[in-house]
């Protein structure tokens, strides 16, 4: 199966709301999706108003290499061959690593629950695998939010920006940082305008923590190596300064 993805299109997107209310109400989630402009535990999108009257959609990125699936002990996110990263509310510890490790903050707790843990938007998978869209996708009548596999969602963003310079940034958000995601991006203007991380690089994230946990080892030894010279040299200097203090000593080097 090929991997499906999400394209965000900020010129189509008429602030609406019915993309939060399909996740609302598919989710079983009550309230005012007009409301809602932070992600949460019971949100997981929300649309936020941007400059010059353009709305953009916050929900999770479905990298393509999830740092917070890499950092999870008990794998209780996955990626999936579909795309969305998901998760799995019975496995998870509420230890809130994914949370620290996540570039875009995404994944929230369960503060009010008795036992919490992490929850996000999963691109509603269950119905990808039924052949269906996301709720949000279906629901919007604009084409600002559209669904298919991932060449196909680059391949339209391209389209649209070809037919429509003028209108468009010429960037596909989400196309190669971070190693690429599964939501991607277009706007009238560079990303930094929206608050988005542009200094992200393009190397998926768990590549580099894996960089880094190799050369802890090294690290460790020339380390604990220095520090044993240091010790060394402070006992070996308190050894001399101790005979240096006594008596005998001192009369066998007049």
């Amino acid at each position: 199966m090929k991997p499906k993805a999400i394209l965000f299109d900020m010129i189509n997107c008429g602030g609406c709301s019915r993309c939060v209310k399909a996740c609302m109400e598919l989710h079983g989630f009550k309230g005012d999706p007009e409301q809602v402009k932070d992600l949460s535990a019971t949100a997981y999108t929300c649309l936020v108003p941007e400059k010059e009257d353009y709305t953009v959609r916050n929900l999770c990125r479905h990298c393509v290499s999830p740092a917070c699936a890499s950092v999870c002990p008990v794998g209780a996110l996955v990626k999936t061959e579909e795309g969305p990263v998901v998760w799995d509310g019975d496995r998870c510890l509420g230890c809130r690593y994914c949370m620290v490790a996540c570039p875009f903050s995404i994944p929230r707790y369960e503060w009010d629950s008795t036992v919490p843990c992490v929850r996000k938007c999963d691109m509603c998978i269950d119905r990808i695998r039924e052949g269906k869209k996301p709720a949000c996708a279906e629901a919007c009548p604009h084409d600002a939010t559209v669904f298919g596999d991932r060449d196909e969602i680059l391949a339209e963003a391209r389209r649209r920006i070809r037919k429509s310079p003028k209108e468009y940034y010429d960037h596909i958000y989400g196309e190669t940082e971070i190693g690429g995601t599964s939501v991607m991006f277009l706007a009238p203007f560079p990303v930094e305008s929206l608050g988005f991380k542009k200094i992200l690089g393009t190397d998926p994230l768990p590549a580099l923590t894996a960089n880094v946990l190799k050369k802890i080892p090294t690290v460790l030894v020339c380390g604990g190596a220095a520090l044993l010279a240091i010790w060394w040299i402070t006992k070996r200097r308190d050894e001399v300064a101790l005979a240096e203090s006594n008596p005998r000593w001192k009369g066998m080097n007049r």
